[in-house]
């Protein structure tokens, strides 16, 4: 076995993971988990008691949280070259964790047809949709990537959300956005990501369709 294991489902945010799994390029095995069964019950509940997806294991010890893990495998592994020195990180964790806490916020409530009210939006930590959006296009429009002269982690985890958002019409196609996921996801390991999730996908359909 590996020293590094991924716990997913192909239909999650674990094609996040994949994906800077692959830009990482370290050995690691992948263990699939059924939403209904496997995710909700031993052995995995002891690696996350949300019953939830992703997570990794590295070395005997737990990473959760998609942020968390890109942030994790940047500093495991920085011969892929994923983050900035420590010295230069302010513009990595500042729009990775944007992204993770108001952006995902905004978009989520706003996908379940909620937003709070103007008297009750300092309760929240992105305000109102429009203002945490415009927040990130202006981030976006003002370089070529997030924290440094080069992609990095960052770029990985800002990108995989823009270009999920635009993919399921939950964010307007400003050229901005349009052309940062497109740069972001126009590279060998995002490709390689998606058609292994593609087949476990093509797979499980598949075997769904059999009758029984």
């Amino acid at each position: 076995m590996a020293d590094l294991v991924f716990f997913t489902n192909p239909m999650s945010r674990g094609q996040t993971v994949r994906w800077i799994l692959e830009e990482v390029g370290q050995p690691y095995d992948t263990e699939i988990l059924d939403y209904a069964t496997t995710m909700k019950q031993e052995p995995y509940l002891s690696i996350n008691p949300m019953g939830k997806v992703p997570a990794i294991v590295h070395k005997g010890k737990v990473v959760t949280e998609v942020a968390a893990i890109c942030c994790y495998l940047a500093d495991a592994f920085p011969e892929a070259n994923l983050a900035p020195p420590p010295q230069d990180r302010a513009d990595f964790y500042r729009w990775i964790f944007f992204t993770s806490g108001p952006i995902e916020a905004a978009f989520s409530n706003k996908a379940a047809g909620w937003e709070p009210t103007a008297d009750k939006q300092r309760m929240f930590g992105y305000g109102n949709y429009d203002l945490a959006i415009n927040t990130l296009e202006r981030a976006l429009s003002s370089r070529e990537y997030l924290a440094a002269d080069h992609f990095t982690a960052a770029d990985l985890f800002v990108g995989a959300n823009v270009n999920f958002m635009l993919n399921f019409n939950l964010l307007e196609k400003r050229p901005t956005f349009v052309d940062y996921a497109k740069r972001m996801t126009d590279r060998p390991a995002f490709k390689r990501a998606k058609e292994i999730d593609g087949k476990l996908i093509a797979e499980a359909q598949a075997a769904q369709a059999q009758p029984a």
